[in-house]
């Protein structure tokens, strides 16, 4: 994209993390709505084999480019690096979605440059659309085969006129946190459980002003960092710490940030 140097670090695994996303994506497709038998994890998450398959693709498409790069995912156990960078990935990003035939899934691919990460790339196969970013280098929407355009968040700076969205309102009566949830969707224009990476990938091309999620695995939220924060949206903790690594999240548009902790401190 423009403003990188072609033959740094950075961009080089940019270009494969953007192509590695793309590759899971299309294998996953082979496995969507054809009545994938779904196993159950040791936590009772549900996972396929197009999961554990998108994986171990991105793995050895990883490996053999940079060898000495870490990877964490979500399916096989980490593989230690020396290099300073690692690999993060979530091989399907919305299981949930993806077995009942729903098209809000994606695959998500970070990678850490020291305790930063500095790439994120959210794929969303079954809707052919994907958004991806290198730090200090903006985040970018591609649709089809299209040429990728700038994506940034929208202006909208009150929650009142804006869409709140969540993944699963239960996980905020697992943190005894309901009362959160309901002043929330009180406080926007409408809320919606278009979540996962689906709802982050709605506010980094404007069309949501707030996402958040009780718990999340850290697979869950490394490559959404860049992405949001080049597209000028807000990644914190429910205390309103900037992170990817907490657990939790508050995304917002920037603009309504302080109404949404506003919220947040007063149901503590």
């Amino acid at each position: 994209m423009p403003g990188l140097n072609e033959s740094s670090d950075l961009t080089a695994r940019l270009q494969l993390a953007r192509e590695a996303a793309l590759q899971a994506g299309r294998l996953v497709m082979r496995y969507f709505n054809q009545g994938v038998e779904v196993e159950r994890k040791s936590d009772n998450s549900p996972v396929t084999i197009a999961d554990r398959e998108a994986e171990q693709l991105l793995r050895r498409l990883i490996s053999d480019a940079f060898p000495d790069d870490g990877i964490l995912g979500e399916e096989f156990d980490e593989k230690p690096g020396t290099s300073g960078y690692r690999w993060i990935l979530d091989p399907i990003d919305g299981t949930k979605s993806f077995i009942t035939g729903v098209p809000l899934f994606g695959t998500l691919i970070g990678v850490e440059r020291g305790n930063e990460c500095a790439i994120g790339v959210i794929e969303m196969p079954a809707l052919d659309q994907r958004v991806f970013a290198a730090v200090g280098h903006h985040a970018w929407w591609q649709r089809g085969d299209a040429e990728p355009e700038r994506t940034h968040v929208s202006a909208v700076d009150r929650l009142a006129d804006g869409v709140y969205l969540t993944s699963e309102i239960d996980s905020f009566a697992e943190r005894d946190a309901s009362s959160i949830h309901e002043r929330l969707e009180a406080a926007a224009w409408f809320s919606r459980t278009w979540g996962d990476c689906y709802g982050y990938f709605l506010l980094v091309t404007g069309r949501a002003a707030v996402m958040v999620d009780p718990v999340v695995s850290l697979w869950d939220a490394a490559a959404l960092y860049p992405v949001l924060k080049e597209a000028g949206a807000t990644m914190t903790d429910w205390n309103g710490r900037e992170t990817y690594q907490a657990g939790e999240v508050i995304a917002t548009n920037g603009h309504v940030l302080e109404e949404v902790l506003a919220i947040f401190r007063d149901s503590a």
